[in-house]
């Protein structure tokens, strides 16, 4: 190339039409002055030295210097070094898809490869409405057509809103007899199935004589894609009784299908299938059956299969981490986090997500501000992880700032699913009435949006509150569903009103067909428990239709301790403790209730049964975030670099306090 502009020093391109403007930014397909190898498909043997300098070329400036080169020497002229300036600027990373329209323009006769070309190059540079016009002018001038030439316009087809124009081809297609094509009939296939219209593809899937393994695969994925997950696993059923053998592409759908039907007995066949049938184990293919048994909670299985990948990508590394932590062993997830030898933010996501959905919120905003650090900008999936750790932990200054500094930097609408994460941790975080006014700006709610503003309330105390939003949420066409009464019935429980938790609580089965649940029978037994109800609450418990769990008879301890009940309290001590004899909140909470009413004999008998399985009392801790960094409390704890001068505020707060007892209020009144 340096000999050619050596010799060549002032070489022009091929004049363009009058008006011709350059291209601009927003319409190159890269303005970088290194750009990748052109790799063009052409099977002829080239030993014109011009044209094999095209076929390395990599930038416009060298192909217009090379095309002039061709306009000197009349190269230009013939079809073939024509096609190829043709296709590199349509078709190359670092092409020019309007210099490439300027230069068809100037071509006499252009053949059908050229036609196809600047379809094929509007449909790659993201305008599809110009490569439909190009087919549209070879229909209306008569030009002639080949397989290819409709299946790159159906490929444009396939960016348009409706299915208009794809019906259109599809009457060409079958007008000029290529309806038998097997390469446009896959690519009608595949048009129909990507657009949903399942009906469509599968007609001509059935009137298709010849079939490929394109053509199944094909048929498949778009079943896949849209969640007819039996239709998929029949057409593929169908294809092994056929003589043509799957590839990666068909294995990799069924693998989707398998997880989408929850089906690990299929998906085990599916592997069985690609091992046997020594199916092309592409690193695709494989992370794809790393994923599948990952998801269904196969460990054993999924790091067999990695240990024994030559290959490993980002991708295998992340499925490794996302299912240990998923599956809560978060030690081995760090583990394998920790080694990755290329770490991108879904794979930081995944540790994240790890951390704070199984509740050491902590470390879940620990590992965050590492990311930060790191460079990496969080995506949705991060953000809403993280504000659940912040909703867990209360850390309302860190919500605030990725409120405002990683969601709303400009202003900008958030998605329902990011809005509705914020809404959570600021009502976890204390503050309710900024949730409430983020859930009323909403454009758009979901049922999750309503279930978490009306449990906001909930737990905040305001019972009426949330039945009003309850009934608001049912006017505006939304079902309520299990999560919903949960929170329904903790508010009634929290604001003591029992006449609406009953009803509630009937209304379930009755008006929406939902069992209730082991947390529901938990709330109205709170609700019972709450307001001295101690005998109904206990008949309740004694005729749950499942088991009663920790929660119901938690809820009925602590309502024992409320009310001074103290052999309800020792029955259901006694449940809790063949629950979990380790717990040593049993054990407070009964002795409190023991404590309360005297029971100085059984306090200590509580105490002695404590040391002799080994339970000690768990001290009370607190966790605050100063500066997004924190610091952590035990009581009694001295540890704190600052522990003297936070005493010494302690004990000036705790002096004030008593202070203001003996105080009378009109002391510290202005009197005029």
């Amino acid at each position: 190339m340096k000999r050619l502009m050596k010799c060549h020093p002032t070489l022009l391109p091929l004049s363009l039409p009058i008006g011709y403007q350059p291209l601009s930014r927003s319409l190159t397909s890269s303005t970088s002055t290194y750009q990748r190898k052109w790799k063009p498909k052409t099977t002829l043997i080239i030993t014109n030295p011009t044209l094999l300098l095209m076929e390395s070329c990599s930038t416009m400036l060298q192909m217009k210097q090379i095309q002039a080169q061709m306009t000197l020497t009349g190269l230009i002229t013939d079809t073939f070094p024509a096609s190829r300036v043709l296709a590199f600027c349509a078709l190359a990373d670092s092409g020019d898809i309007r210099y490439a329209h300027a230069f068809f323009t100037q071509i006499e006769k252009p053949n059908t490869y050229m036609w196809n070309t600047m379809i094929r190059g509007y449909l790659k540079a993201q305008f599809p409405e110009m490569g439909f016009s190009f087919f549209g002018q070879m229909v209306r001038e008569g030009i002639e057509m080949d397989g290819l030439s409709f299946v790159w316009v159906l490929k444009a087809c396939g960016n348009f809103p409706g299915i208009s124009e794809g019906n259109l081809v599809h009457c060409k297609i079958w007008k000029m007899g290529f309806d038998m094509d097997l390469l446009v009939r896959n690519g009608l296939i595949h048009y129909y199935a990507d657009r949903g219209c399942l009906l469509a593809a599968r007609k001509v899937f059935d009137e298709s004589s010849v079939r490929d393994v394109v053509t199944w695969t094909t048929m498949i994925d778009g079943y896949a894609a849209h969640d007819c997950l039996d239709e998929a696993k029949q057409v593929f059923e169908s294809m092994l009784l056929s003589n043509v053998k799957p590839n990666e592409v068909t294995m990799i759908a069924m693998l989707s299908v398998c997880i989408s039907k929850g089906d690990i007995l299929m998906g085990k066949h599916i592997y069985d299938y690609i091992t046997m049938q020594n199916v092309n184990c592409s690193l695709n293919l494989l992370n794809a059956t790393l994923d599948m048994f990952v998801k269904f909670g196969l460990l054993i299985e999924a790091k067999k299969i990695f240990d024994n990948m030559k290959t490993k990508d980002v991708f295998s590394w992340t499925s490794m981490v996302n299912g240990y932590a998923k599956w809560g062993d978060l030690d081995s997830a760090r583990s394998f986090f920790n080694c990755m030898p290329e770490k991108n933010v879904i794979s930081w996501t995944a540790m994240i997500a790890g951390y704070s959905q199984n509740n050491q919120p902590k470390e879940a905003l620990i590992l965050f501000q590492d990311m930060m650090k790191a460079g990496l900008f969080p995506i949705e999936n991060t953000l809403v992880c993280v504000l659940s750790a912040c909703g867990q932990l209360g850390c309302l200054d860190l919500g605030q700032w990725i409120h405002r500094c990683c969601i709303n930097p400009k202003g900008a609408q958030q998605s329902v699913i990011l809005s509705n994460a914020l809404i959570d941790m600021y009502a976890k975080s204390g503050s309710i009435y900024t949730a409430a006014s983020l859930f009323n700006e909403m454009p758009l709610r979901n049922l999750v949006s309503w279930n978490t503003m009306i449990a906001g309330y909930a737990s905040h105390g305001y019972a009426k509150q949330a039945l009003i939003l309850f009934e608001q949420m049912k006017n505006a066409g939304f079902e309520p569903d299990s999560i919903t009464f949960v929170a329904v019935l903790s508010a009634c429980s929290h604001g003591g009103l029992v006449s609406e938790g009953r009803e509630h609580f009937k209304s379930m089965l009755r008006d929406y067909k939902l069992e209730p649940r082991e947390e529901h029978y938990a709330c109205l037994i709170d609700l019972l428990g709450r307001i001295g109800m101690l005998d109904q609450a206990y008949d309740l418990i004694r005729n749950m239709p499942m088991l009663p769990s920790e929660s119901a008879w938690g809820a009925l301890l602590n309502a024992c301790r409320m009310h001074g009940n103290v052999e309800l309290a020792k029955l259901s001590a006694q449940k809790l403790l063949e629950m979990d004899p380790q717990d040593s909140g049993i054990y407070v909470l009964l002795a409190n209730t023991l404590a309360n009413n005297k029971k100085w004999v059984d306090v200590r008998m509580v105490r002695s049964m404590m040391r002799e399985v080994g339970v000690k009392k768990s001290p009370g801790r607190s966790l605050i975030e100063i500066e997004g960094e924190f610091h952590e409390f035990l009581a009694g704890d001295d540890s704190h670099p600052q522990s003297k001068e936070i005493y010494k505020v302690i004990n000036n707060v705790f002096l004030l306090s008593n202070l203001e007892k003996y105080i009378p209020l009109n002391m510290f009144m202005h009197i005029e």
